[in-house]
């Protein structure tokens, strides 16, 4: 859009008179300047934002996992300096494929490893660099644990990626941004074009305060050889990335879960990844650290308020100084996952045999992958289910179809008693997954109102849990 300086258009239309129309020019001045600064914004509202294909499939996976191991693993710390000798990283017995049988048990759905932390020792043998794997006598300096971890995670059906810090504490060129750019890029390209296809690539902000990145190449060099990455970083470190981090590291989603962010006018499909570690606070190993491990309640609770939030939960595990899982890691992670087959297998509204009206039917078919859509236009809609005798239930789990948005504003859930409809749960966003708990109720109607859509909503799934009976290790 092309504007002329505001000072022609007073003395176009006014001329000699300027002086004594002076506060109506001065409106016109800011009236021009607003939209001069607009005229590249967007306009398009939040509701008409849809998420990618890639988008939509990364959203279905639900729960993964982030390794941390490296040189920290050995000197029992969390932030390492980056002076770190590569000797000490000598893991006796590294088993990445017990990595990824665990967590497949915990049911994750993709593992991403930290190839290089903040003390810039790369887990892979980078040609940019000797500070890593390649000058460890782990594997006599042979070993490539990117390409190990890598393979396992697809061997056991798990999809792969990769975090590159930004951070370097190690190398000298950090000190100079557009050496430091240029080594980065190289490394990048190295994970990017050698390990197959990455689900994830993982991004943080730490230690980076006063430093700026040159997001725009580094994500311009990925989609060169990943197109359909993708790429996860805080709203506040990257404009343009596919996820966003959901503000903490306790993995709770604690607020009305809309897919679509606003960042500074830009309006993007961000859907929330909610990372917390598998040992309160600990993202690599310590010893003498048993005390740390999360409970299986802690676990399944962290699962309600992340994916039962519409998020991704991403759990951070940790192998020890050997190169394996602990084992108590190893069963505690069965553990919980155990717990949530326990809690969602048993569907009532298919188990017990709930009549629905044949249109509503995509909506209580135990798959995901149909849906109900609501009449074209419509901007409320109630999908009722009818059992042959009383059911209790304690839970309710709600999918929203989202490849064309997420359009559901305000809904409940209700049922009928004494001759009326009573609401036991009020809420507003459902988007990928909802999970809404509640004290017990036995009812024989039970039905999802929308209350109020953007436009036509799309349930892929409508369910009810009766767990209060379940018992958690």
């Amino acid at each position: 859009m092309f504007l002329l300086p505001a000072e022609f258009y007073c003395n176009f239309f006014f001329g000699d008179r300027m002086m004594t129309i002076k506060s109506t020019c001065a409106a016109l001045v800011l009236a021009l300047s607003a939209l001069a600064a607009n005229a590249g914004a967007q306009t398009v509202n939040a509701v008409d934002v849809k998420p990618s294909p890639q988008q939509v499939a990364w959203q279905d996976l639900e729960i993964g996992v982030i390794i941390h191991f490296s040189t920290n693993t050995f000197l029992n710390r969390e932030w390492g300096d980056g002076t770190a000798d590569p000797k000490v990283f000598n893991p006796c017995c590294v088993d990445t494929d017990q990595w990824m049988k665990a967590v497949k048990a915990a049911g994750v759905r993709y593992a991403v490893l930290v190839a290089k932390h903040h003390d810039g020792f790369t887990l892979w043998p980078s040609a940019q660099t000797n500070y890593g794997v390649k000058s460890s006598p782990w594997m006599n300096g042979k070993g490539d644990l990117v390409r190990m971890a890598s393979d396992s995670a697809r061997a056991n059906g798990l999809k792969f990626g990769v975090y590159l810090s930004p951070w370097d504490r190690h190398d000298p060129r950090y000190k100079d941004p557009a050496a430091y750019d240029k080594y980065y890029l190289a490394q990048l390209t190295e994970l990017a074009s050698n390990y197959g296809n990455l689900t994830e690539f993982w991004l943080d902000g730490a230690g980076s305060g006063g430093r700026t990145y040159d997001f725009e190449k580094i994500i311009q060099t990925l989609r060169t050889y990943q197109p359909n990455t993708m790429v996860f970083a805080d709203v506040d470190l990257f404009k343009y990335a596919d996820l966003r981090w959901v503000g903490t590291e306790s993995g709770y989603v604690p607020f009305e879960n809309w897919n679509v962010v606003d960042r500074a006018g830009y309006l993007r499909w961000r859907p929330i990844e909610a990372d917390t570690p598998l040992r309160a606070y600990h993202w690599f190993w310590h010893p003498n650290d048993e005390a740390s491990l999360k409970s299986v309640k802690e676990l399944v609770d962290t699962y309600n308020a992340s994916v039962g939030r519409g998020g991704q939960l991403m759990l951070g595990v940790a192998p020890d100084k050997d190169g394996r899982l602990p084992a108590v890691d190893v069963a505690r992670l069965k553990e919980f996952g155990d717990a949530i087959r326990a809690l969602y297998s048993h569907n009532l509204v298919v188990e017990d045999h709930a009549h629905v009206a044949p249109a509503y039917a995509a909506a209580v078919d135990n798959d995901p992958d149909t849906f109900w859509s609501a009449p074209a236009g419509s901007h409320s809609a109630v999908l009722e289910v009818d059992f042959p005798r009383p059911v209790t239930f304690d839970r309710t789990l709600t999918m929203e179809w989202l490849n064309d948005g997420q359009h559901i504003e305000k809904y409940a859930v209700e049922v009928y008693t004494q001759g009326h409809w009573k609401r036991i749960v009020e809420a507003e966003a459902i988007g990928h997954k909802k999970i809404d708990i509640f004290k017990p109720v036995t009812a024989q109607r039970v039905r999802l109102n929308l209350l109020s859509t953007t436009t036509e909503a799309h349930i892929r799934e409508f369910q009810l849990y009766n767990d209060s009976d379940v018992k958690l290790p």
